[in-house]
């Protein structure tokens, strides 16, 4: 295999590996080093290694430009300011290659996984991908405390921003340059939290993000401070979080430039598989909360008293989960819909009820089991209904019947 140095001239460049620093006099001539031989073996495509030096008080500039003097296919840039997502802006922003990436000096990742973090990309199948060191199949030696705090970093994305990547601060990234140039500009952090923000504001486009498993080995030498990081992260969500709120980020418009469109299926509204997955999980919750209510209240109150207050608690929670997390309404109107919801809980009443009602006759005493499982098939029944009336009358919209 070759490197940049060893292709034509005029050929188009296929990716540009950025390594950002900040004083790492100790760590770079190795990293690099090695780095630059496993690309020069191992990868069948151009590539350019980039140190993005940003700030360094140290002996890591003078370093830098030695490794660039010294080995092909590599070059330096110095940034007055400090920062990780600076330095990545920086370059990204003026990259000529087809695919940009970066990963951290130490090279905690096991490089094996740089070709199929990069190969999605080249191939146009997706626009994003990252590392990831919560995958199944992923080899990670970490200790506890900050596998605690990655999980429970990335749990908060998930029910703050409702994230779905796995892994937002695994240093191993890529991403098609031109994309790279539509997203940039809205990504307003300079530092840390630079890659989440970025992952978010992608997925929120529309963009593919595609996970790569990956083995890592923690670096017990890393100067990251934990507290002030960790910090600084609840401070974006916050921001980014406000921002998506507010509508300040343009996501019609990122959409409409890099994103991908929903699949049509014809006679399937496009909307329609996401708000049923949604509604499903809802749900679900509902429906244990319902069962754990019933047979709590069963004892004390009797079957039908028993069926009326669980059902009447989960029917009010799980209107106003549907009218948020199911059909996105917001504002105005709650009143209504929650009426509205408990006469559609009023028609599940009815099927539940009526069916305990029909148990009773067929068995004076059945087994608590089979009473449960009744009430299970008419929950399912009342639940598809309740779907459909939500949908179609309750939260009906222009968006709902696309």
């Amino acid at each position: 295999m070759t490197a940049l140095a060893d292709r034509p001239a005029t050929r188009l460049l296929d990716v540009e590996i950025v390594v950002p620093v900040h004083n790492e006099e100790n760590d770079l001539e190795f990293g690099i080093r090695r780095l630059h031989h496993f690309v020069r073996r191992n990868l069948p495509f151009s590539a350019v290694i980039t140190i993005a030096d940003n700030a360094s008080t140290d002996a890591t500039p003078g370093i830098a430009d030695r490794l660039a003097d010294d080995l092909d296919g590599v070059r330096a840039v110095h940034l007055d300011g400090k920062g990780r997502g600076r330095a990545l802006q920086h370059v990204w922003a003026a990259s000529q290659a087809r695919v940009v990436a970066y990963m951290d000096v130490d090279l905690s990742t096991d490089l094996a996984a740089l070709l199929p973090l990069v190969a999605p990309l080249l191939s146009g199948h997706s626009d994003i991908a990252i590392g990831s060191r919560l995958a199944r199949s992923s080899r990670v030696v970490r200790g506890a405390k900050r596998e605690v705090i990655s999980r429970a970093y990335n749990l908060l994305l998930r029910t703050t921003l409702r994230a779905r990547f796995s892994d937002a601060q695994c240093g191993f990234k890529a991403m098609r340059t031109d994309v790279a140039r539509v997203q940039l500009p809205h990504v307003q952090d300079t530092a840390w939290f630079f890659d989440t923000e970025l992952l978010v504001l992608a997925e929120r486009s529309g963009l593919r993000i595609a996970e790569v498993p990956v083995d890592w080995v923690d670096d017990p030498d890393s100067r990251v401070d934990i507290a002030a990081t960790a910090l600084a992260d609840l401070r974006g969500i916050v921001r980014v979080g406000r921002a998506l709120l507010r509508r300040d980020v343009p996501l019609a418009e990122l959409h409409a430039a890099t994103g991908r469109d929903a699949l049509v299926v014809d006679g399937v509204p496009q909307r329609l598989a996401g708000q049923a997955v949604r509604f499903a999980s809802i749900g679900v919750l509902s429906t244990l909360a319902y069962l754990l209510l019933f047979v709590l209240l069963r004892p004390a109150t009797g079957a039908q008293v028993a069926n009326l207050a669980a059902l009447l608690t989960t029917a009010v929670a799980n209107t106003a989960a549907n009218r948020r997390f199911t059909f996105g309404v917001r504002g105005a109107g709650a009143a209504r819909q929650h009426v509205q919801g408990l006469l559609i809980f009023g028609l599940g009443l009815a099927l539940t009820s009526g069916a305990l009602a029909l148990l009773g006759v067929v068995s004076s005493s059945p087994p608590r089991l089979v009473e449960l499982a009744v009430l299970v098939l008419a929950n399912l029944l009342a639940t598809a209904l309740r779907f459909v009336l939500l949908r179609e009358w309750v939260f009906r919209s222009k968006e709902n019947v696309r």
